[in-house]
């Protein structure tokens, strides 16, 4: 059933025009350079979108035009989450989703809850959505890390098909893949750790950096599945450096100059977000130019 989020995932950056409103021909073209890169599907609404600046019409306006764009070619999963469970619930009855494959919903953040807040929170969710849930846990993010125990509880509610898991501890990844169900996907929320998961058994990764070198980053993670480590790992290694540019000054202000630079978009972010310093800027170009 949850076949077809196995491989590389991209978490779509939002194009800005200067003014900060939507730049929709960025929005086209950084799709369209995703798709005919080979990537898997595409997440909206996540971290990476700048989702929380974004107003509930532009989100609207955002996702039509990305489901129009795509137009059936990839599979799509949605965010929707935040820390009001109750808000979560009624957005997902009022969201038409039936362009979606999934949802993607991270941990509460700022309330800091228990485990089993978090378990419940996940529960009624579970209870009222239409479509599959990926869970995402990113503690860097929230303030409050899903322990690898409430990943596999979770992991037996029915709509719940997998986690995107961004914990930053590996050990707590391996924990997750030992013990899960059969069919539940561990999806890497890390770059840099998304080839070292999917060598210890995991499904793939919803990146950043995919859709600035969506080519290259899809085959490496195809490569991996297959089990050709070797292969894979080479393109790892050449991909490193950037890896650590794209996030040295925050995401997505590293993935969106890394866009502009290549002539995907505009590299406009929304305040308190801000550009890369030029000294991040000219590693960047120098990066891509001697790729």
């Amino acid at each position: 059933m949850s076949g077809f989020l196995r491989g590389t995932g991209v978490a779509l950056a939002t194009p800005f025009n200067k003014d900060g409103s939507i730049d929709y021909p960025g929005v086209t073209s950084l799709v369209e350079y995703c798709i005919k890169g080979g990537v898997d599907y595409l997440v909206v609404l996540g971290t990476t979108a700048e989702s929380v600046t974004l107003s509930k019409e532009e989100k609207h306006t955002l996702v039509n035009h990305i489901v129009k764009t795509n137009n059936s070619r990839l599979p799509l999963v949605i965010g929707i989450g935040g820390n009001n469970t109750n808000a979560i619930l009624q957005e997902i009855k009022e969201t038409d989703l039936s362009y979606f494959d999934a949802i993607l919903s991270v941990v509460p953040m700022y309330n800091k809850p228990t485990q089993e807040g978090i378990f419940y929170h996940y529960q009624q969710i579970n209870d009222v959505v239409p479509i599959p849930v990926l869970l995402y846990n990113v503690p860097s993010r929230t303030g409050t890390n899903m322990t690898a125990e409430t990943t596999l509880r979770l992991a037996q509610l029915n709509n719940i098909i997998g986690i995107k898991e961004a914990v930053g501890d590996f050990t707590q990844v391996l924990k997750i893949i030992k013990d899960k169900p059969k069919d539940f996907l561990v999806i890497s929320g890390d770059d840099a750790l998304a080839l070292p998961a999917v060598a210890a058994g995991g499904d793939g990764v919803i990146s950043v950096i995919g859709q600035g070198f969506p080519q290259e980053f899809s085959k490496m993670i195809r490569l991996g599945l297959k089990g050709e480590t070797e292969k894979a790992f080479s393109i790892l290694y050449k991909l490193l450096p950037v890896l650590e540019y794209a996030f040295e000054e925050g995401n997505p202000a590293g993935i969106k100059n890394i866009l502009k630079t290549k002539g995907v978009c505009e590299d406009y972010l929304r305040s308190p977000l801000v550009s890369v310093s030029g000294d991040l800027e000219r590693k960047i170009k120098n990066y891509i130019e001697a790729f």
